[in-house]
């Protein structure tokens, strides 16, 4: 696609590194980034609590015995990166990144340097299809998806206005039993006035926007072993360091986490 006419337009990945501190954006995403900061000041806090939470459950998973990691909906490059957290642990941890924006493609290489025994990729695909990720030969020529996979949808799913829990089953079903399932999304419940005013400017800007209750939440890991703690703000997902759990700081971050294990 053309640089200009990307310039001209604001995307969610470039958002999010503007909110991040990144400078891999343009300037219609400087603009877009600061109104929704205008509706909800306190959306870099939780920008970055969701980076934390990623970091966190992928150590876990890599822990836990994990080696195969499927990132739907990268975005731009934030060290530490889903990758380096999981070759950490795990050497010969193989990564798969996707997203569909051209400037993520753009920053493709740094993503692919991995370890020494694991590897890491990316694949342009489109979350609400499916088939475009779970279908292209790259996939099963770098996952073995006979053996377990962790899919990774962290700071995502609010930005899919289709039904997530067919998208879900979609996916998980292409996925081997011990597979797991990581998930982070907005929603208004702790802060409504303020996410439901940016999830506007988002529209506004032709930018998909979609908030969830816990309770739509809960939904999409029917089927699944939901580990401990279970649905809840991803700074409260088993910190590693002390963390203000209080009911101002979950309005702060007014998201949901959680990790499941497909039996």
């Amino acid at each position: 696609m053309d640089r200009d006419l990307l310039a001209g337009r604001p995307h969610t990945s470039r958002v999010y590194d503007y909110f991040l501190g990144g400078k891999d954006n343009y300037e219609a995403d400087r603009q877009a980034a600061e109104e929704i900061l205008k509706a909800w000041p306190d959306i870099r806090t939780a920008a970055r609590v969701n980076r934390q939470f990623m970091q966190r459950s992928t150590r876990f998973l890599a822990e836990s015995g994990i080696r195969q990691f499927l990132d739907i909906g990268t975005g731009i490059p934030t060290e530490p990166n889903l990758h380096q957290v999981a070759q950490e642990v795990a050497p010969d941890a193989r990564v798969v990144y996707v997203d569909n924006d051209p400037v993520v493609l753009a920053h493709a290489r740094a993503l692919m340097a991995g370890t020494s025994l694991g590897a890491t990729t990316y694949i342009y695909g489109d979350v609400t299809d499916p088939h475009s990720i779970l279908k292209p030969p790259e996939l099963g020529d770098f996952l073995d998806l006979s053996q377990p996979v962790a899919l990774s949808m962290i700071a995502i799913l609010h930005f899919v206005e289709a039904d997530v829990p067919e998208l879900l089953t979609t996916y998980l079903d292409a996925l081997a039993p011990g597979s797991y399932l990581t998930i982070c999304t907005i929603t208004a419940d702790f802060a409504p006035d303020a996410v439901l005013r940016a999830q506007d400017v988002y529209r506004v800007r032709d930018l998909p926007a979609q908030v969830r209750t816990r309770d739509e939440v809960v939904t999409w890991f029917t089927g699944l072993t939901l580990l401990d703690p279970g649905i809840v703000p991803p700074h409260s997902w088993r910190p590693t360091e002390p963390t203000d759990a209080s009911p101002s700081f979950d309005a702060k971050v007014s998201c949901y986490c959680g990790v499941a294990r497909k039996p």
